[in-house]
Order: structure tokens, then C-alpha cells, then sequence
């Protein structure tokens, strides 16, 4: 089974069950943001957790075999067409320069990792309109002199 298959799969059971992502995560012990990528197939998840998630969504054996297995974490170089997704790259285009300025001036010449890392997503209500809150944090990685 590849990735593209596992994720409809995925995907399909989740919309059949109703469930949410939160819902599905606090069920498989892990955190919505990496759950859900995984499932997207941009990460790989241990046994246990991909067992559990096969359970919860009903799904067969081969779907927790694709879950484990590395994923292959390149994406599309063209600009996305989805709206959200575009303005995240429209973020990074505007402030990506200022974001490293500021990083540079407190850690020093490096990196925030994407490895050691975590993400939370959360709805923040607003009377002038729902906000979204997006916290990452990833450890800092300097570069070496040699």
C-alpha cells in the first residue's frame, strides 16, 4: 500500500465514523498536528500508535504496515493554489526574512529544527472574528565552525 492510498483510506474511515482529529488523537495519545500528518503521510508513526489509529478507524492491517513505513518528506515547489495553504507561504514570503533577523539576533547563526519540533493549532474566539493561533516550537540548531 502506498502513502497516497493509506491517507484515502484514512481519510475515507474518518469521514464515514464522524470523528474529528482531536477526537482521533486523544484516542491514540499523541498530539492532533503530528497525528494528522502522519496520516497525510509526512511522518511515520511507532506500532502502537498506528495499531491503536487502525482500530479506532477500523482499517486493515496494510494501513498500519503504510503508517510505519519513512516517509518520503518532499512536497510540490509551485505555488499552492489552496487559499490557506497560500497564505502560509505568502507568511513565510512577507516575514521569513524578519523571522531569521530576529532568531539570528537571539540564538546566534542557526536554524530552528524541524525535527525536534511540535506545532498546536487552537481556535482563539474573537467579537471581531474567530482568530487562528498557530504556536511552533522546534530546538535550535547553531552551525558549526570547522
Amino acid at each position: 500500500m502506498t502513502k497516497l492510498e493509506m491517507t484515502e483510506e484514512i481519510l475515507a474511515a474518518k469521514k464515514n465514523l464522524g470523528l474529528g482529529w482531536e477526537e482521533i488523537s486523544t484516542n491514540v495519545s499523541l498530539g492532533s498536528v503530528f497525528l494528522t500528518s502522519a496520516c497525510l503521510g509526512k511522518n511515520s508513526l511507532k506500532k502502537e500508535y498506528a495499531d491503536k489509529l487502525c482500530k479506532i478507524l477500523k482499517l486493515e492491517d496494510q494501513v498500519s504496515i503504510a503508517l510505519q513505513e519513512f516517509p518520503n518528506k518532499t512536497w510540490d515547489f509551485s505555488i499552492p493554489q489552496d487559499p490557506l495553504v497560500y497564505r502560509f507561504y505568502e507568511v513565510v514570503g512577507v516575514y521569513g526574512d524578519t523571522i531569521k533577523e530576529l532568531i539570528g539576533e537571539k540564538f546566534g547563526d542557526g536554524i530552528m529544527s524541524a525535527i525536534d519540533f511540535s506545532m498546536d493549532i487552537e481556535k482563539e474566539e474573537n467579537p471581531a472574528g474567530d482568530r487562528v493561533k498557530i504556536t511552533m516550537n522546534g530546538k535550535f540548531l547553531p552551525y558549526k565552525s570547522w
